[in-house]
Formats: C-alpha cells, structure tokens, sequence
C-alpha cells in the first residue's frame, strides 16, 4: 500500500512539472511591447526605449528564467526571471538598437519576439510590431552649410535608397543653424563648438519631435565631429545618438587651418581647429561619449611628404590619418578628397551605408575615452606669410630654407580662389609646377583651408622666392592671401604654455627652445603673436638665449592662437625660421566687485530668510498663546 501511495505521489509530481510546461506550450503566453510611457505599443521606431513582457496563461509551478529573441534570431534581446507561483515578468528599459535591420543591410518593417522558457521551449510570440528606421542628422564642417548634403537628401538622394529619411541641419526641415564660417563675410565672428553643439541640440530636438524618434544616428563632416562630440559629451541631457559616423574629421585638429586665420578669418572657428588647441585642450575635457559608437572615416590619397600642404601623410589634403586616430574610434579609410567626402556615392555605399544598416547584434556600448590625445610629433613650419595682391599686380615673398631640410612642402590660402604662384629656387631659376614632381594641387571648394599646395623634395638651402600673383579671375579690389611652409628634417622648435586653460589676468609663461642635433640653438629674435577670439593681435618680444620665455597676461575670455615666431643660427651661420602654433582656451575671472556684490546679495538673502522664520514662529507662539487664554 505504502509503495503504491510512493508511485501515485512520484507521478503525480512529475505530471505536475512536466505536464503543466506542455499544456504551458500549448497555451497561450502574451507577449507585449512598453513604450518609454508605460504603454502597449505595436509600432516603435529604431533605437527606441522599450522593455518587453511576458504573461502565461497560467501560475508557474517553479522559478523559470525567460529570454526573448528577434523572431528566430538566437541574440537575446532581453531577460527576465517569473518567480514561482507567479505568471508574469518583464525586462528592464533598454534601447531597440537595430531592430529595423537583419544582417547584410535587409530591412525588417515588422518584428515579432519570442520568449522563451529555462530549457529554451517557445512560449509564445508577439503580435507583429512595426519598427521604422531610425532618422539620419546631417552636419556640416568648417565654412560650410547644409547644401554639402544635398547628395544625401530627397527623393533621389542617398539615403532614400535605403529607405532612410535624412535631415541636414540648417536645411529648413526643422529649426535650426550653425555658423561655422561665412564665405561672403570672412572677417565675421563665427560661433564656437560649443554655441554650435547647443544649436545641433536644438535641430536634433526638432527632427525626434518630427519623426516621433527617441533615437537618432549622426553623419557628419570635418569640423561638425567636433561639434558632435562637444554636443554628445555637454549638451545631450539624456542618450539620443545611436552611432557618430564622421567623414574626415580631425579628432587632432589641423595645422591647415593657422592659413584663414593668420587673415583673421573665420574666427574662433579657425583656431579651434588648429592641431593645439584640439589635441591639447579640446581632447583632454570632450570624453565622455555615453555609449555611443564612433567612427571616422580618413582620407589617404597623398602619400608623399612633398605633395603634402599642410599636414602629415597620409592624408585628404588638410587632415591626416593621425589626426584622425588621435583618439580611440573606428577608423576606416578611402582615396576620397577632403572636400568629396560628402559628395561621394562610393563613401556612401562602402562606410555610411552599412553603419546605418547595423543589426541588433552589432550595437555595442563604447565607453568613455581616456582623458588626453594619442601623442605624435608635430610639423616644423616657418612663419605664416601673409600679404595682399592687387588686381593685375603680384606680390613676392622671400622664404628662407636651412640646410639639413629633406622636404619644403608649401600651402596658399587665397578666398577668392583667383591668385597664381611662380617659385624661385636658391639657385635663381625658376621651378615649372607639377602635379608628379611636386605634387601641385588647386582645391576650388571655397570651404577648403587651402587653395594651393605644392613641395619640393630635398630643396637647396638659401632664399626661395615666391611670386603671388593675380589673374583674370582676381577681383578688382585684390586678393588676400597666406602662405605655410613646413620643413621636414633640419632644426626642430619646441614651445609651450605654462597653463592650457588660464582666466583672465593669469600670469602665462611662454617658453621656447631650438634644438639641432641634440644641441640647443640660440635665438636670435624671438616674438609672440597672440590673436584673441575677435581677431585683436598681441605682441610680445623674447629677449635673446637659447632658452626663452616671457609671461602674457590675457585680457578676454575665450580660445587665443599664440604663434612664437623665433630666428636662429646654427654652428654654420645659416639661418633658421621657425614658428609653433600654441592655443589656450581663457575661462572668465570673477572680478573682486563681483564677487562682494555676489557676497552682499548672500547676506540680503540669509537675513530675508532669518526674517521669515523670526515671523513664523513668532505666529506660531501667538497662536499657543491666544489657545491657552481662550
């Protein structure tokens, strides 16, 4: 008897486990969408803030720990645990990144999900959801508007190619402009990244409220990474980037752009881009990416140092690979120019498009980046010449090169796109330019920071002369123009500022030495040209040693260029020229003024509030008072 009653209970414990998870099957279990309201939803767009639940027909007879999929995808998407005796869990919030995508780029407008039990038996699926892709936010680089975009926009464009709908900021779409520099108006204060990220934040407000997205991915050229950046790391109160995808943006800045602004030109925006100021200042407070992927894409076309402008090789002729690696990201590479970046169907289709098309299994979380930049050696320039040249006329500059120079690699700055060169050898004769042999190029994209570039490799030592002149194309009131120089081999300049990020009326000391050979040099004259953000030039004088300094106290807030411009000699007599391009961001000092009007304004307060509780309890004690005599 007892062993029959041991049989009957054995049995019927197991038909309880295993034959409840069959009819379990066999039932129904709900599966339901929440929106970020707490709503049952069955459309979300891509990127959205969801979490999922699952509800069984019946109680659960144990713990059973549930994982939901993608249809039949094998990711989890999501978890949760249903306690025993009950019938119901549901997962945490998380971000629906690429739902709108399977693998190979196929769109998937509706979705089901599965969930799934301990010993992975399908418990049931979701009615069909619709997921629609997520929006694409377009931003511009230096001196450029929404209209580099016009590629990727319309019904022809682009990004309805793959069904994707694009906003460029500044196209009218929403609201919102950035101002990274006027072509008609050069002189003309632009916005810094910082002003240009709040209105970034802004546009991208306006596109979620369009779309009814939660989520975004960026696409951005050039100096709008910057932008990005500063918008993801200060601006972005709360995650609505999904990936930062960036053609050609110089996370190490530019030594290109000390060309528009030895004219003052295009100011700050110029000097935020120059290699100092990013890798120095920019770099080491802009870390904090709260997620998101990035990713940039370099230009490597010039791969010889003399057919090189104004930056390192490779590069797209104003950024290089280095620039582009100067923080931890994604890199990729292309034959792409600069200035095509934006206009190329093949950047597109190889880089853009397969980001845009990620699938769910692809998104990571990236985390912050360390403070700082990826160290590298930086250009030996001359100074920045500058000049102006009458309609019809010329202007000629004498350029000193130094022995020991293995390469002399020159840039024009000319926005008029008008002026032509002629070059004087040391040897008086004059050199035919050629794209082979020196690596002549004519950028006409008025947004480049250069307009020509050429070099010579293994260049005579003694005086070059340059010839700018004007054309037919040259406007009646002239042209303005730079020129740069950089040397590879020879003497090497080092300065540096006691402090990147002064306040005002700080004492600066700014420092410099010449070194050849491991020897230190002596200066012979030494200056500092300090350009603050309106374009007011400072000068300072160096008195003569092999180890200068001087001390600069800044009078305005915001980013100066401080150029040290310095003349040597070496054991030989010849002369050396040399110029660094230091930056140093100025914080605004509260003045001792404010400071006792801000202390007055403490103290009013204090005795306003002791007031009121005096009044307070002096009612309350009135009132006992009244209450014990009544």
């Amino acid at each position: 008897m007892c062993r029959v009653l041991l049989v009957t209970t054995v049995l019927t414990m197991l038909f309880l486990q295993f034959g409840f998870r069959s009819a379990r099957q066999a039932s129904d279990a709900n599966i339901t969408i929440i929106n970020r309201s707490g709503q049952a939803t069955l459309q979300i767009t891509d990127g959205d803030m969801i979490r999922l639940k699952v509800k069984l027909s019946q109680k659960s007879v144990r713990e059973e720990s549930i994982v939901f999929t993608l249809g039949d995808q094998t990711k989890n998407v999501g978890s949760c645990i249903i306690a025993t005796g009950s019938d119901a869990c549901q997962t945490e919030f998380f971000l629906s990144l690429g739902w709108h995508w399977d693998a190979g780029g196929i769109s998937r407008n509706t979705r089901v999900v599965n969930a799934y039990d301990n010993d992975h038996n399908l418990l049931g699926q979701s009615e069909p959801l619709e997921v629609l892709a997520r929006p694409v936010v377009m931003v511009h680089g230096f001196v450029s508007s929404w209209e580099d975009w016009k590629p990727y926009l319309g019904p022809d464009g682009f990004l309805a190619s793959i069904g994707v709908r694009g906003f460029a900021l500044g196209d009218g779409q929403v609201e919102g402009v950035m101002n990274t520099g006027s072509l008609v108006n050069p002189t003309q204060k632009t916005n810094t990244i910082a002003q240009n990220a709040e209105i970034e934040g802004k546009y991208i407000g306006g596109v979620k409220k369009a779309t009814g997205a939660e989520m975004v991915d960026l696409v951005v050229h050039s100096m709008g990474g910057m932008i990005s950046r500063y918008y993801i790391d200060r601006v972005m109160k709360e995650r609505d980037v999904a990936q930062l995808i960036m053609l050609g943006s110089p996370m190490g800045g530019s030594d290109c752009s000390v060309l528009p602004a030895a004219l003052g030109f295009y100011l700050p925006a110029s000097i935020e881009i120059r290699q100092s100021y990013m890798r120095e200042v920019f770099n080491n407070q802009i870390v904090h990416r709260h997620g998101v992927e990035f990713y940039d894409l370099a230009g490597i076309p010039i791969l010889d140092q003399f057919k090189s402008p104004c930056a390192d090789v490779p590069n797209d002729t104003v950024v290089s690979l280095d620039s582009v690696n100067a923080i931890q990201l994604k890199t990729a590479t292309t034959e792409v120019i600069h200035t095509e970046l934006t206009y190329s169907r093949p950047v597109f289709e190889t880089f853009v498009q397969p980001l845009l098309q990620k699938s769910a299994e692809t998104f990571t979380f990236s985390a912050d980046s360390a403070s700082g930049t990826v160290k590298s050696e930086s250009l030996q320039f001359t100074r920045v010449y500058t000049g102006h040249v009458d309609a019809g006329g010329l202007t000629d500059l004498t350029i000193n090169i130094d022995p020991n120079v293995t390469v002399a690699s020159f840039a024009l700055f000319d926005p008029t796109r008008s002026v032509t060169v002629s070059v004087t050898g040391a040897s008086g004769k004059t050199i035919p330019l050629d794209a082979e042999k020196n690596g002549f190029i004519q950028v006409d994209d008025p947004s480049s920071m250069i307009y020509l570039g050429y070099g010579f490799p293994n260049p005579k030592p003694g005086l070059w002369k340059v010839s700018v002149l004007a054309s037919g194309k040259t406007p009646s009131t002239g042209a303005d123009f730079a020129v740069s120089v950089y040397f590879v081999g020879g003497a090497t300049l080092r300065a540096q500022s006691s402090t990147l990020i002064p306040k005002i009326g700080d004492s600066v000391q700014l420092s410099a030495e010449v070194l050849q050979d491991n020897h230190f040099l002596e200066i012979k004259n030494a200056t500092a040209l300090i350009r603050d953000p309106v374009g007011a030039v400072e000068k300072l004088d160096f008195s003569p040693s092999s180890h200068i300094s001087t001390e600069w106290q800044p009078k305005i807030s915001g980013v100066h260029a401080i150029d040290i411009i310095v003349t040597s000699s070496d054991s030989d007599g010849s002369t050396i020229e040399r110029t660094a391009f230091l930056s140093v961001e100025v914080q605004p000092n509260i003045s001792k003024l404010q400071v006792a009007g801000n202390l007055v304004m403490v103290v009013a307060g204090v005795v306003i509030l002791l007031a009121v509780i005096v009044l307070v309890l002096a009612r309350f004690f009135r009132r006992r008072i009244n209450r014990k005599i009544g």
